[in-house]
């Protein structure tokens, strides 16, 4: 056994058993519900840019602006629903993706590709966390794209669309968040594992050569080159989420209202608010995976890819 191999720590939890994939799920929500959070800035004047394009003249502007009229409360409007949201995202997204890649790649589909497993439990364990996800999701949007906001706080968020709407309120953009999700995981996480196989490949060394901050530090790089490509395809489904949780009619349907709304904008408002969405999105995966990763290791498991 070499040095490097003695210096991790000793394994804690037995791979692949239910602890496993429980503690898989605690590093999600870990990695997911703080990162968010913390980019709600980015993410209040992206999302509000997306809805009315002529609203700001420039990111710093915004900021400026809502600082100087709501102070530092109104620069993070918004991040109580990103919070719970994106816990229960996280720890669903992580945790059903390492028990999906166990079941398709070892159990079910053992001669298939791993470009195709990975593609295959991301969608899946997606699928899973947007349920999770939709409700807080829905507030979120309304907080952030109205003005005067439509509520100040999740609670009276909550309350207000269940009252006027029923909870189907809640979940009224989970085709489009699919849309907008399913794909933007299936790309993060075959992005990540194909792009650190390929860092190994390039460093000339195996995995097990390296220690575990060592080890982290490729997960960062990984996770940001994915974040980029997880970005760009995603940006058009996370620009009519957007508008449709702020300008859908009472009673209309998902497909007319989204008919409507690219009436409205066209092909060019599809992608607005792209430059912020790459700083946000690329910054926020490379972190999710670092966090993540550094969780996995803490406990003495393998971080992800490369193996």
């Amino acid at each position: 056994m070499s040095k490097i191999e003695n210096a991790l720590p000793k394994p804690k939890i037995e791979l692949y058993s239910g602890k496993y994939f429980a503690a898989c799920a605690v590093g999600g929500v870990i990695a997911c519900g703080p990162t968010h959070t913390a980019v709600t800035p980015l993410d209040l004047v992206k999302t509000r840019r997306q809805v009315d394009s002529k609203l700001y003249k420039s990111n710093l502007s915004a900021w400026s602006m809502i600082y100087r009229s709501e102070g530092i409360r109104g620069v993070f409007f918004g991040w109580s629903p990103t919070f719970v949201g994106y816990c229960l995202q996280g720890g669903g997204k992580y945790g059903f993706y390492e028990v999906f890649k166990y079941l398709y790649g070892e159990k079910m589909f053992p001669g298939v590709s791993k470009p195709v497993i990975f593609l295959g439990a991301s969608a899946s364990a997606e699928f899973l966390a947007d349920m999770a996800l939709c409700p807080f999701e829905a507030v979120k949007v309304r907080m952030q794209t109205t003005l005067p906001p439509f509520a100040n706080t999740m609670r009276e968020g909550i309350s207000k669309i269940v009252a006027k709407e029923g909870y189907a309120g809640l979940y009224k953009g989970l085709y489009p968040l699919w849309g907008r999700q399913i794909p933007y995981t299936m790309c993060k996480f075959a992005t990540f594992e194909t792009t650190v196989d390929k860092i190994y490949a390039t460093l000339g060394k195996p995995k097990s050569a390296y220690n575990g901050l060592q080890q982290t530090g490729v997960s960062f790089l990984g996770g940001y080159i994915a974040g980029i490509a997880c970005a760009v395809i995603s940006h058009p489904a996370d620009v009519m989420v957007s508008k449709l949780n702020s300008d859908r009619k009472p009673g209309e349907g998902a497909g007319k209202a989204m008919g409507r709304i690219y009436g409205n904008i066209g092909f060019a408002g599809l992608w607005n608010g792209l430059p912020v969405r790459i700083l946000m999105i690329g910054t926020l995966t490379a972190f999710q995976w670092l966090i993540y990763d550094s969780f996995k290791v803490a406990l003495g498991l393998p971080t992800t890819g490369g193996h």
